[in-house]
């Protein structure tokens, strides 16, 4: 969006994004309310999530002011912080109860489709790969309407690809700790590829920022190897915050997959490690345990 004739304003494109936004933020509060009424509260650092979710979102299309109009790098800033971060803390913001209300729409039912990992990989990166396309990236920039769009579907997108890891929709059984690290892996290198190519490449693709490039005194071959270079360390960071993440997750459930077993044998019940595995990784593990104390055996749909 740079200040010529075809250029919209700022604050047009930021109004038409926020208020949506704005909307769903009242929704979740009175839905969080209503759970905490009904006894069933949403833990306070979830909530924190899905408002740094939207603090973020905030920040993204509001805080890099002129800059993100006029050169690539400060850009793609700010759809990393859409896309990623704050796609990322809003899911992590969810609950099933939370959601409940929204599943009961056919429409939405039938849209969890979506969310399977081997539809939301694709979806994602198609999304990805498109709006980078010169002629459609310069025109989001023209028009406020088709930016607020670029920008929806960056945040929705990215919100469904992160459901895939940690949002409460249940998600395919072959959908393990190793389905989970191939799809981190599969989306991180994606987003590598897209950063090797504005990092390497020596010509120019948008421009859209020649002017802009000029009032900052940047060629455009920097500004553009620079938001290649900025994607580049986001994504490191990233992948190594996710595998961290994973290898806890796995070290943790295999204690507490071990910790079901020893529990099962000290009271001479029967419990396969199968069936502690798959409570375990669909986070009943705690149940199960209560059953086994209470005597009740193995539930077979454990």
């Amino acid at each position: 969006m740079l200040i010529v004739p075809l250029a919209v304003s700022e604050g047009a494109s930021t109004a038409i994004q926020l208020g949506p936004l704005a909307l769903i933020g009242l929704l979740y509060a009175r839905r969080a309310r209503t759970l905490a009424g009904d006894g069933h509260p949403v833990p306070g650092w979830r909530q924190a999530c899905f408002y740094g979710g939207f603090a973020v979102i905030g920040v993204a299309l509001t805080a890099l002011g002129r800059a993100s109009d006029e050169l690539l790098y400060a850009h793609m800033i700010e759809h990393l912080l859409l896309g990623d971060i704050a796609a990322l803390l809003i899911v992590l913001g969810l609950t099933g109860p939370l959601l409940a209300p929204i599943l009961r729409v056919g429409l939405f039912d039938r849209l969890r489709a979506l969310s399977h990992p081997a539809v939301a990989f694709p979806l994602w990166s198609i999304d990805l790969y498109v709006w980078h396309v010169p002629v459609l990236y310069q025109a989001a920039l023209r028009h406020s309407g088709l930016h607020a769009l670029e920008h929806a579907m960056f945040l929705g997108f990215g919100v469904n690809m992160w459901m895939c890891l940690f949002g409460p929709l249940p998600t395919p059984s072959w959908f393990g700790n190793l389905g989970r690290l191939i799809y981190i892996v599969a989306v991180r290198l994606a987003g590598t590829v897209l950063g090797n190519v504005f990092l390497w490449s020596g010509k120019v693709f948008y421009p859209f920022y020649l002017h802009g490039d000029a009032v900052f005194h940047i060629s455009p071959i920097t500004d553009q190897n620079l938001a290649g270079a900025i994607m580049m360390v986001e994504e490191s960071f990233l992948t190594l915050g996710l595998f961290c993440w994973l290898f806890l997750r796995t070290a943790r459930e295999g204690e507490e997959r071990q910790d079901l077993l020893d529990f099962a044998h000290s009271r001479g019940l029967e419990l396969s490690e199968a069936r502690a595995a798959r409570a375990v990784a669909a986070g009943r593990g705690a149940e199960l345990k209560r059953r086994l104390e209470a005597g009740a055996g193995t539930p077979e749909r454990m």
